[in-house]
């Protein structure tokens, strides 16, 4: 099977409104506890702060700023290991411990001199409405709080800490004819 078949194929079931929405983004806007993360905390006996991710979504942030679309995340928690992990996966903006996070996206947007149209945001929890109900990709992960999954256009397969940003990245990716291109790029032989 051909590649541009077989990514076809696979993305079949992604809803139309929903590819359409993704040709428009220039920038993946996430939450972190409950998307890029299980949303659990695990605390060691010295009080050191333990979180899991995802290698999935990394390569995900990758294939993503290739193809020049943004990565930012606004998260409600300030944690030293969700820092340390946006700093590794090269985000081009990141803040912590955001009470507010619609005005934060207008601050965003205002500063990139984006339309909201052209984000899509990654979001699990009622903190996360603002900005979900303003943007033109509002996603949430399978396991999110039930109250957000009326207020998304599009619910994930994964849950938290599952992959969700990749999934996400690879929808907006096939939307915008760049998936196909990335996957021949790792299986055909480079000389």
């Amino acid at each position: 099977m051909e590649t541009k078949e077989l990514i076809a194929q696979i993305m079949s079931d992604i809803p139309t409104d929903i590819i359409e929405a993704a040709k428009n983004i220039r920038l993946i806007i996430t939450d972190i506890d409950g998307v890029m993360t299980d949303g659990g905390i695990i605390y060691d006996n010295s009080g050191m702060e333990i979180k899991k991710f995802n290698v999935k979504d990394g390569l995900g942030v990758k294939h993503v700023r290739q193809n020049k679309v943004l990565v930012g995340a606004i998260t409600g928690r300030a944690s030293k290991v969700v820092e340390r992990r946006c700093e590794e996966l090269n985000f081009d903006f990141h803040y912590h411990g955001v009470k507010d996070k619609g005005k934060r996206l207008e601050d965003v947007l205002d500063t990139l001199m984006l339309k909201p149209e052209e984000v899509a945001y990654i979001g699990d929890d009622l903190i996360d409405l603002p900005i979900l109900m303003k943007v033109g990709l509002a996603v949430a992960p399978a396991d999110a709080i039930e109250y957000i999954k009326p207020r998304v256009h599009y619910i994930t397969k994964a849950s938290g800490g599952q992959g969700v940003f990749r999934e996400v990245v690879d929808i907006i990716l096939f939307a915008q004819e760049k998936l196909v291109d990335i996957y021949d790029s790792y299986t055909k032989n480079k000389t």
